[in-house]
């Protein structure tokens, strides 16, 4: 696989000190770390140059949706397929942060056949998409050079293991991470059910295509034990084993899976349908509500603690450079222990850093009366970074993560284009010059 970034965000190899130091711990931290490699990507090559097979378009995105659950977007979101022939073959796939003209531009000369973007192109309702409406060029455009379009936003967000949210921590280096406002987990049923030993495999494949026997990232598990089942076969009744009146002692499989609850009549149909007996033993037990892994924002510990200036200097080599930088609030020479982070907009999320124990919160987009009221309280610290390089981290871990699912069928690569829309910074420390003391009047004279 190859991997693109742009030149700003070296730091994101395995080879920056915030993701060596965390080469030890959880495995879920390690395997997320260990997908944020970049490698390069010959200039003079085109992805369609590549001699891959190619899967349709259908099957990358069904890929894409076990890993970022489109259920998980928030309800005014606008996640999907935006254009794109689900028929049609897929040989290579970018990801970006934002679909704009330059991206576009990009993912047209490279030759890819499929777009992944974090924000959407059209999240506020149209009513068409015609040409000379800047967006609905852009879609024109796609469609008429074979590229379609898909976006994983809030979905993404808020996706265990693997999200925006758990490849900032793990770039930061970040340990023990749980979410920061945790989804309740889907509803789940433990099935109970006694099998003939001669069917158990062929019942549990039944099962397991029915939706049962789901933990987290693993298929098909199933507790199984032996016994023997004993039972009288009565008047009508027409038993695959034993006679009427006479006790049957049979050799049987007690076999245990979790069925999510919204596919138990699915799980259900699948057992009837292949179970030999005509009465079958079986039985749903409702398991008790947990807390997912799915959720908004993160919080996590430092191997080490460290002084705020210390850790502000990590985010900011260790996430893509922009005219904006990071700007802190808080004491400089304060010890950071926990760290909550929240890609994009996480004003929101405030109060969930505060209740966790947060020394800082990792976000973007924060106002002035906000970090102000809560400087003036026992809160945390404050990095507030570019919107787009907070959930940049993301394009390198969903790309690798897309090729360990489809393996060498399909080329993928992060876009090198950088979507921060700010271009250019005056005034504040470091800065010299006219711009910079016409700036600095303009704002001691305003309102």
């Amino acid at each position: 696989m190859s991997t693109v970034v742009p030149e700003a965000a070296g730091h994101l190899l395995t080879g920056s000190p915030a993701v060596q130091s965390r080469t030890t711990g959880r495995s879920r931290r390690a395997d997320l770390q260990s997908e944020l490699v970049a490698l390069p990507m010959h200039e003079d090559a085109t992805v369609r140059e590549l001699p891959l097979p190619g899967l349709a378009l259908g099957e990358v995105l069904a890929a894409l949706d076990a890993r970022y659950d489109p259920a998980l977007a928030e309800d005014w979101d606008a996640v999907g397929l935006v254009c794109g022939d689900p028929a049609e073959p897929v040989r290579s796939v970018m990801f970006a942060v934002d679909p704009t003209a330059a991206v576009v531009d990009e993912a047209i000369e490279a030759g890819v056949d499929l777009l992944v973007t974090h924000h959407p192109l059209l999240l506020t309702p149209v009513h068409g998409v015609p040409a000379d409406d800047p967006k609905g060029r852009l879609v024109h455009r796609l469609i008429r050079a074979g590229v379609a379009l898909f976006v994983a936003h809030t979905n993404a967000d808020r996706a265990p293991d693997h999200g925006v949210n758990d490849a900032l921590a793990a770039v930061l280096g970040l340990d023990e991470v749980r979410p920061l406002e945790s989804l309740a987990a889907p509803e789940t049923d433990t099935l109970v059910v006694f099998v003939p030993v001669g069917v158990s495999d062929q019942l549990v494949d039944a099962l397991s295509a029915a939706g049962a026997g789901v933990i987290g990232d693993y298929t098909r598990c199933v507790w199984q034990t032996t016994g023997t089942g004993t039972f009288i076969p009565g008047v009508g009744t027409h038993p695959a084993i034993g006679r009427h009146g006479q006790v049957e002692r049979v050799p049987e499989i007690r076999l245990e899976m979790v069925v999510p609850r919204a596919r138990r009549a699915e799980v259900l149909g699948a057992l009837l349908d292949l179970h030999p007996y005509d009465e079958p033993g079986y039985a749903f037990f409702e398991n008790s509500a947990t807390a997912s892994r799915a959720g908004l924002g993160r919080v996590g510990d430092l191997a080490r603690p460290v002084t705020l200036r210390e850790f502000a200097e990590r985010v900011a080599t260790t996430l893509p450079g922009t005219p904006g930088g990071v700007r802190i609030a808080g004491d400089l020479e304060r010890i950071v222990r926990t760290v909550a982070v929240c890609g994009g907009s996480g004003a929101s999320m405030l109060g969930a850093a505060t209740a966790a124990g947060a020394d800082v919160f990792v976000t973007s987009d924060l106002k002035h009366h906000a970090v102000s009221e809560a400087t003036e309280v026992a809160g945390p610290a404050f990095c507030d970074v570019a919107h787009f390089a907070s959930e940049f981290p993301w394009l390198s871990c969903a790309a690798d993560l897309l090729h360990r699912d489809l393996g060498a069928r399909v080329h993928v690569q992060v876009s090198a284009r950088p979507t921060d829309p700010w271009t250019w910074r005056v005034g504040g420390p470091g800065a010299t010059g006219t711009e910079s003391k016409r700036l600095h009047s303009a704002e001691h004279s305003a309102d």
